[in-house]
């Protein structure tokens, strides 16, 4: 997990790339009726626009909330780490779900008059693939590469020898 500022922008940035990449796939997939080798391509041209509203959003405001919910469940001093990641991710995505839908549909959906229903259907039909993406998926492929880009130092895992 990250332990700076500049650790965190840089989980931040291959978290978003995944999650957001995978969710416009899955929605252009949606609109196309199925999935076909266009929608990879396709996504990209989304991604510039959505990836840095994702950052934005999940930086300064979505991963402080999802932090004070984490630790309202959980001690991060003795918890397990699996239980830790879990208290951090779940409303992580019960959060962004609904603000990258709310983004989407304003910049996509062209909803008209019927905003709130495409908005809330648009936040339905994501919510369970972001979830299970999130747990399943990026989350662990994101805290691999992280952890090896910023390995841990063998000394900084052991406790100080007492003297």
């Amino acid at each position: 997990m990250p332990k700076n500022k500049f650790q965190e922008v840089i989980f931040t940035i291959i978290m978003v790339f995944f999650m957001v990449y995978a969710m416009i796939c899955y929605n252009i997939a949606l609109n196309m009726g199925g999935m076909s080798n266009a929608v990879f391509p396709a996504a990209f041209h989304e991604l510039i626009i959505m990836g840095p509203i994702a950052f934005i959003l999940d930086f300064f405001l979505v991963s402080r909330l999802a932090f004070a919910c984490a630790s309202r469940m959980v001690d991060f001093r003795t918890c397990h780490p699996f239980s830790m990641i879990l208290a951090i991710s779940v409303p992580s995505v019960a959060f962004m779900c609904p603000l990258m839908s709310l983004a989407a549909t304003i910049l996509f959906k062209n909803a008209g008059n019927q905003f709130v229903a495409v908005w809330i259907q648009t936040t339905a039909m994501n919510f369970p693939v972001a979830f299970f993406w999130q747990l399943i998926y990026a989350g662990p492929v994101v805290r691999f590469i992280f952890r090896h880009i910023f390995p841990e130092r063998e000394g900084a895992r052991q406790s100080a020898p007492e003297v």
